[in-house]
């Protein structure tokens, strides 16, 4: 069978890796990990190395996900992270154990489904919003009130514990203070309640800066995808420049093909407008160049600014909807039509080409 391009190359080994260590490092400080998919677009083989590599839950925003890994054999419990929509909770409630929650008329759907179906009880975890500004209670005794009511009146649910999600909206940094905010928070629901709670979730991947640095006292989950399937190009260490993170692997790769070879004017002839996406262009004149037109464009990965050429002297220059354009005027190899260029890529376009019907996925290892 013929190679197929553009196609994402996943290494099954370098994601099983990766897990082990990030489990590893959490580990050291109490806390277990949740093995997101939603970044790979919920392919099972993902899901399954994660739980090769000692994650305790699978988790994801997309119950589609959750719903293919179940039906593959995913044997780990599954975690809905994103607000459950109110049509989906029958869905929920037949492939999920836990879910995070933030609205309490879905809450009530979801124990009401739960005791009319005769289902075991759904675990769920209430958001805390600490000024991320995106799911959440930011009211602390209104979370507190919901946890009391769950723990007394609901008894088709189970309160598993609180949660709160930063930096995915509001930028917000998972700091030593804001850590000790939802620890303080979650001792007072257990003292309301009377009881410890399973889970204390202190976020995501950016939450690592806390495992790094200690002050994860009181929190015992962390919800981890980026670090697992991006390693040393996730955020945390392109902006926050935390060498840990140097450690992990790059699991995936893009391949393309080189479609169209010619020397061209670096600046564009005519009166200028905007392009394919509506955006003014900036253009710097460096005289004719030698440049290269790839097989794959904004409509596969996104921004360019998330891949990164393996030839380092492979220059990007700009792309449309399905054509990506490189200068490799300074390039030692001499490339030629058909020759297939290799990317490591950023978070977000592994997201967008790992749910491209365009781009072919190839599993190595």
């Amino acid at each position: 069978m013929l190679d197929k391009y553009p196609r994402l190359l996943i290494d099954r080994r370098a994601i099983r890796n990766n897990t082990k260590k990030v489990v590893s490092w959490c580990d050291e400080q109490g806390i277990f990990v949740s093995g997101v998919i939603k970044g790979a677009s919920g392919i099972e083989e993902v899901a399954k190395e994660m739980e090769a590599g000692g994650v305790k839950i699978i988790a994801s925003s997309r119950l589609e996900q959750l719903e293919r890994c179940k039906a593959s054999g995913i044997r780990l419990p599954l975690m809905m992270l994103r607000v459950p929509m109110l049509s989906e909770v029958p869905r929920l409630i037949e492939t999920c154990e836990y879910s995070l929650n933030s609205e309490l008329v879905v809450i009530k759907k979801i124990n009401d489904e739960v005791l009319k179906r005769g289902h075991r009880r759904h675990k769920v975890v209430l958001m805390a919003d600490l000024g991320d500004l995106r799911e959440g209670f930011i009211d602390a005794e209104e979370l507190i009130s919901i946890a009391i009511k769950i723990e007394n009146d609901l008894n088709g649910i189970e309160l598993a514990g609180v949660g709160t999600n930063l930096g995915c909206y509001g930028s917000i940094i998972p700091t030593k203070d804001k850590m000790k905010d939802l620890r303080i928070l979650s001792e007072k629901v257990e003292k309301a309640i009377g009881r410890k709670l399973e889970i204390v979730s202190g976020g995501a991947t950016s939450s690592l800066m806390g495992v790094f640095d200690k002050y994860m006292d009181g929190i015992n989950m962390l919800r981890i995808g980026a670090a697992i399937i991006a390693g040393p190009y996730d955020e945390i260490r392109t902006v926050y420049g935390r060498e840990e993170i140097d450690e992990l692997e790059c699991p995936f790769n893009l391949e393309a093909e080189i479609i169209e070879i010619k020397k061209k004017p670096s600046y564009p002839i005519g009166k200028l407008g905007v392009d394919a996406f509506g955006n003014k262009g900036k253009y710097v004149d460096r005289g004719v160049r030698n440049r290269a037109l790839l097989a794959i464009g904004r409509a596969d990965y996104g921004d360019i600014s998330s891949l990164i050429p393996e030839d380092d002297k492979v220059e990007l220059i700009g792309a449309s909807g399905d054509h990506t354009i490189i200068d490799i005027e300074d390039c030692d190899s001499s490339y030629e039509i058909g020759d297939i260029l290799r990317f490591k890529i950023k978070y977000s376009a592994i997201l967008n080409l790992s749910s491209s019907e365009n781009v072919d996925i190839f599993f190595i290892n």
